[in-house]
């Protein structure tokens, strides 16, 4: 029978941070693709494992996908992991799963730690969609051409992005999509130094001028634009609490629906939701 390729989610930070089931796998398999053999290797003393290490990088991905496929073949079962988080999500191993799965090998995902998933936990963004992006292009012209074309997409959004780059990055974010977004910057997830922070992209400047806080891999989430139906739920609620003030439930929800845009029916239900909570 042929070997099974397990795609492995290690730590991103913190060595306990991983699943009793990955650390079976990676204790029962011939070999570990890694991305980072140095990386690995010392995940791997910590948790007292010495299965075989092999390289797998950017650069040599489609170099290794016939002796990987070899290995299967021969009945032996192979992980593949990243540095850190969910291998081939912005960190290679995409081409190797495709290629191996394209030719009928069995691929099992073993899920764990991811960046953007855990700083999304913790941004507050209450967006019903969220819209991946992994990193945006190195140079300034190209990153804000990027952007630019996601201007308009009424979700939240998810970078990741590198220390030295993280104040050009805030800057351009700010230009193109607006000042008065909302942005949670988390830095060094589950390490020692992880910080958390959210504020407006007009803020984030000021906040990133400590020179401590440039240091650490970022994963941003950007608010949902002005578009957005979360955006249109909170300005409703908004002017909905304003208007309670002075105003009997009907009137305030007719009058925030013309204001807002906002259907009438459903601001006079969250108004009701409103005085009840607030004791009539």
């Amino acid at each position: 029978m042929w070997g099974t390729l397990y795609v492995v989610a290690t730590p991103i930070g913190n060595l306990r941070d991983i699943t009793l089931r990955a650390l079976d796998v990676l204790r029962g398999v011939h070999t570990i693709a890694a991305e980072d053999t140095r990386t690995t290797r010392g995940l791997l003393s910590h948790h007292g494992i010495a299965s075989r290490l092999l390289s797998l990088h950017g650069h040599n991905e489609r170099d290794r996908i016939e002796g990987i496929g070899a290995l299967l073949k021969a009945g032996q079962d192979v992980a593949l992991v990243s540095d850190a988080g969910t291998p081939a999500v912005s960190d290679p191993g995409a081409k190797l799963v495709r290629a191996l799965g394209d030719l009928g090998f069995r691929i099992v995902p073993v899920p764990g730690p991811s960046a953007a998933i855990a700083a999304l936990s913790v941004s507050g963004e209450e967006s019903p969609c969220v819209l991946f992006c992994g990193f945006l292009p190195s140079k300034s012209a190209a990153r804000r051409k990027a952007l630019q074309s996601l201007k308009s997409v009424p979700w939240a959004l998810v970078f990741f992005e590198a220390p030295h780059r993280i104040a050009e990055c805030i800057a351009d974010l700010g230009e193109v999509l607006g000042g008065g977004r909302r942005i949670c910057m988390a830095r060094e997830l589950t390490k020692l130094h992880e910080t958390v922070h959210a504020c407006t992209l007009a803020e984030a400047p000021a906040w990133l001028a400590r020179d401590h806080q440039k240091k650490g891999e970022f994963v941003l989430v950007v608010g949902a634009g002005p578009d957005s139906p979360a955006a249109h739920g909170e300005e409703g609620e908004r002017v909905l609490r304003l208007l309670l003030r002075d105003l009997p439930v009907s009137r305030a929800a007719e009058l925030a629906a013309q204001i807002t845009g906002e259907n009438r029916k459903e601001l006079y239900r969250r108004a009701l939701e409103l005085k009840e909570r607030a004791g009539g």
